[in-house]
């Protein structure tokens, strides 16, 4: 017997892995060498054992195979870390273990109530991987209705399903015939299904079942561990908002409290604006503009320029509406009010987005604002009251007790005894409502403190008591900036200076001379002192009310002729007279100061004369023409 015809030449073949069709070698070898029946039966016998050992160990390799498969999804489970990667390596591996040609995952739509495909391996067809089953359709839709596995060696011939166009048209498009769909369970509930198919008929075994059922669950498992980590990280998230919500309200509350304190701590030790732009600044950050209720500048801290007066005016309102502070553009509004009175405003331009809290501090600070601007208005009423009557009794007649006065004026910072100015307001600065006097008394309070002096309402007018001693220029002035504050013209008399007590009621009534006749003059809405009328002033601030009537027609009777004529053919008659009158009537030094010749003024007096009558150089004739020739040169400034 050959050596080849034995046992052993079958545990070579096992050795070396050979095919199974190589094992009938032995026996073949055995009968062409004549071989007894008895030792082929022998041969038979260990051929048949020698390939149940060849598929035992077949076996065990494929099943090594699948655990370190099994193994690997694991191992990606445990290092998860993107949910798209972790399914794609476990249809990959279905693939690949089973041997099949594609391999792909579908997962239920909770909302649609319908299943989607997720991941495909091997697919070559955008219809199918695009595709959409009902639950019970196809056996996808059947594995994931019923929750168990199906296979079918060629789908379009099995009825067991209901086939649709669409499922049947991605399925033929990609070419499969034989599939097999196990469900992806997380407890009872069935996600989605995981398959694996082959372009051809083929049967699959139990134990590829049993395997794509395990890769199935540890895709489950993969998509709930994602689940859970996703909501974990949402979790996580919200607690990280909710922490750096509530650290920047506990932040916000700390700073409302910090700046509470500062703002009461101001009204308690009677701050001003500034030191409440100040505190807001400082707590919020940013700059601040604080304005009254003119759109005057109150106080600022910080760069911020001012807005426009509309624009201030439109988030007033509003803010004063909505009763809380009001964003436009990059700067914040709050209304500073009291009741129904404006008193101004508030204006922020923070560095940072302002919240709720912050909010709230500006406009506590408007509150307080207003506070601190009543309180001040308070005051100087309250002050106003005190200078008022201070100087309504020094004007008066007879003056009681000049030590007296002297003692109360020091006490406000007034010397009695220092050169003082008198000026008298007329009535053309007040309109019909007394709320317009009362406001005109108080600009003149507060313009006569600044100044270090006094002011009072005497008799329905307004009197000023200006240290200084141009009595002109302190008139013009006030009648200047009275005149911005009313919108209106406004007259002022001035006259002194005066010093000591008891030389203030006289210049008060050379002051108000000095008024009556301005407007005896024509001069309304300017101011003067008695000194630059001179003696015209004196004269016609006795005549009184009646007085502009009065000039009017002794104007008119005496050169109004002249004037006349001047005005008619631009002559310079009038002006000729003057220089005659004021140098005594020389003819001569009169040319040389107009620049003409001797006759010039000579023609020029003769017409005079035709105008005035051949008497206008009689003493009492030029004493009247003197006069009205002064008092239109004083009226002329007002034409």
């Amino acid at each position: 017997m050959s050596v080849m015809s034995s046992p052993v030449e079958f545990l070579e073949l096992l050795a070396r892995e050979a095919a199974a069709v190589e094992f009938e070698g032995p026996l073949v070898a055995a009968r062409a060498a004549g071989l007894p029946a008895e030792r082929l039966a022998e041969l038979e016998q260990a051929k048949v054992v020698a390939l149940r050992v060849r598929a035992l160990l077949a076996r065990r390799r494929r099943r090594e195979t699948e655990l370190s498969g099994l193994y690997d999804t694991a191992s990606d489970l445990a290092g998860l870390r993107d949910l798209d990667d972790v399914l794609r390596a476990i249809v990959h591996r279905a693939r690949i273990l089973l041997g099949t040609d594609v391999a792909y995952m579908t997962l239920n739509d909770d909302e649609r109530g319908d299943t989607y495909m997720r991941v495909t391996d091997g697919s070559i067809s955008a219809r199918f991987q695009r595709l959409r089953l009902e639950l019970g359709d196809g056996l996808g839709g059947l594995v994931a209705q019923t929750g168990t596995p199906y296979v079918t060696s060629n789908y379009q011939e099995d009825e067991r399903f209901r086939h649709t166009g669409e499922i049947d048209g991605g399925v033929g498009e990609e070419g499969l015939v034989a599939i097999l769909g196990v469900p992806l369970r997380l407890g009872s509930s069935v996600i989605g299904v995981l398959y694996a198919a082959n372009r051809s008929a083929r049967p699959f075994a139990r134990e590829e079942v049993s395997l794509l059922v395990s890769l199935a669950a540890h895709a489950a498992v993969a998509i709930d561990t994602a689940r859970l980590l996703a909501e974990t990280r949402a979790a996580l998230a919200e607690l990280s908002a909710a922490n750096s919500t509530i650290r920047a309200h506990s932040s916000s509350v700390e700073r409302a409290a910090a700046a509470h304190d500062r703002m009461t701590a101001l009204v308690v030790r009677g701050g001003g604006m500034e030191d409440v732009a100040a505190a807001v600044t400082e707590v919020l950050g940013g700059a601040l503009l604080a304005l009254d209720a003119e759109g005057r500048r109150l106080a600022r801290v910080g760069e911020i320029e001012e807005p426009d007066r509309a624009d201030i005016v439109e988030a007033v309102a509003a803010s004063r509406t909505e009763g809380r502070s009001v964003r436009r553009g990059p700067l914040w509004y709050a209304a500073v009010v009291a009741g129904a009175e404006n008193l101004g405003a508030l204006v922020l331009r923070p560095d940072d987005e302002l919240v709720d809290a912050d909010q709230r501090i500006l406009e506590r600070a408007a509150l307080v604002t207003a506070l601190l601007l009543l309180f001040r208005r308070t005051v100087a009423e309250a002050e106003g009251r005190v200078r008022g009557e201070l100087l309504d009794d020094l004007i008066a007649r007879p003056l009681r007790d000049a030590d007296a006065l002297r003692a109360r004026a020091r006490r406000i910072g007034v010397d009695l005894d220092a050169p003082h100015v008198l000026v008298a307001v007329g009535d053309d600065a007040f309109a019909e409502t007394g709320s317009a006097r009362q406001r005109v008394l108080s600009w003149a309070t507060t313009y006569a403190s600044n100044r270090g002096g006094l002011a009072a309402a005497r008799a329905g007018r307004v009197v000023l008591m200006l240290p200084g001693h141009d009595a002109g220029g302190a008139a013009r002035a006030v009648a200047r900036d009275l005149s911005r504050v009313t919108g209106r013209p406004v007259t002022a008399g001035a006259s002194g200076p005066s010093t000591g007590p008891a030389s203030l009621a006289v210049t008060f009534a050379e002051a108000e001379r000095c008024l009556s006749a301005l407007g005896a003059l024509g001069r309304a809405g300017q101011g003067a002192s008695t000194t630059e009328l001179g003696f015209v002033g004196l004269l016609l601030g006795a005549v009184g009310d009646a007085g502009d009537r009065d000039v009017a027609r002794f104007l008119a009777t005496t050169v109004g002729p002249v004037l006349d004529y001047d005005a008619r053919r631009g002559t310079a008659l009038a002006k000729t007279l003057e220089a005659y009158f004021g140098v005594g009537g020389s003819l001569a030094r009169a040319a040389e100061q107009l620049h003409v010749h001797v006759n010039t003024v000579t023609q020029r007096l003769e017409r005079v004369g035709h105008l005035l009558g051949a008497d206008w150089q009689r003493p009492e004739r030029a004493l009247e023409v003197q006069l009205a020739l002064r008092l239109h040169r004083l009226r002329t400034p007002a034409r």
